[in-house]
């Protein structure tokens, strides 16, 4: 259970970005923050994993406040996947394995190979286990950084703009990953993302962000002429096409 209360934030020397944001989320869901370009939906996932400090509110998952914890007890709750991906030369191999440091005391065990090659087959990365990360396309490496989030074992995956440089292949592929985990594991995940038809095709809930302030939350339906109209300045609606929701927006 992920509560998220009264979380706001502003650059130094700058206005606020986020406005006492405020929301809920069971187990096993998956969430998509939208909204247009620089209304803190990025801000909103670093405040949530501590890479930036909120300056008010708490972030509770399953009744522990994440924003008192330390750097080393959030990475074991916590894994985030940010839309850069490092160009570096290790191998996918030592790339997943870095997913269990906030677990290692002196060394890497049997049970944490484990866990990694377990990751990398979910993933389907085990052909490539050898390979240099910066030998890999764009799609191949937001996997492998997947399989390390996977890695760490959290309870609360967040993912920003996870699919913004990908083909529409591996954009599919990526967060249909991340929903079948949720769906069947039980992890909960958090994704920022620009297109409402993959959001749409592919996460439970839906939190609208407006001028650092939630707009609206809740399933598809949230997401009405009205909502699109006020967040994003365009006359749409939702379609139902072949028994998927899409949203179509008028010329």
């Amino acid at each position: 259970m992920i509560d998220v209360r009264n979380i706001s934030y502003h650059y130094h020397g700058g206005q606020e970005v986020l406005k006492n944001i405020n929301f809920t989320l069971e187990r096993g869901q998956f969430l998509a923050i939208l909204g247009n370009n620089g209304v803190g939906k990025s801000t909103l996932l670093k405040c949530l994993n501590r890479i930036l400090k909120a300056e008010s509110g708490a972030f509770l998952l399953d009744g522990e406040n994440i924003l008192k914890m330390s750097n080393h007890e959030i990475a074991q709750r916590i894994a985030f996947v940010s839309q850069n991906v490092a160009n570096t030369q290790m191998t996918v191999h030592d790339v997943v394995m870095l997913g269990r440091r906030p677990y290692m005391k002196w060394g890497f065990t049997e049970e944490d190979h484990k866990i990694v090659h377990d990751a990398m087959h979910r993933l389907n990365l085990e052909p490539l286990r050898g390979r240099f990360l910066n030998q890999l396309s764009g799609g191949e490496r937001q996997k492998v950084m997947l399989a390390r989030a996977l890695a760490q074992q959290p309870k609360l995956l967040l993912l920003d703009e996870p699919t913004s440089s990908l083909d529409i292949h591996n954009q599919y592929q990526v967060l249909k990953i991340v929903r079948d985990i949720c769906h069947n594991d039980g992890l909960t995940a958090i994704v920022v993302i620009h297109d409402l038809n993959l959001a749409l095709r592919f996460c439970d809930r839906f939190l609208l962000l407006r001028r650092g302030e939630v707009y609206a939350q809740g399933d598809y339906s949230v997401l009405s002429p009205e909502t699109l109209k006020n967040v994003y300045q365009v006359d749409g609606k939702i379609l139902d096409v072949e028994g998927r929701k899409m949203v179509f927006v008028e010329e």
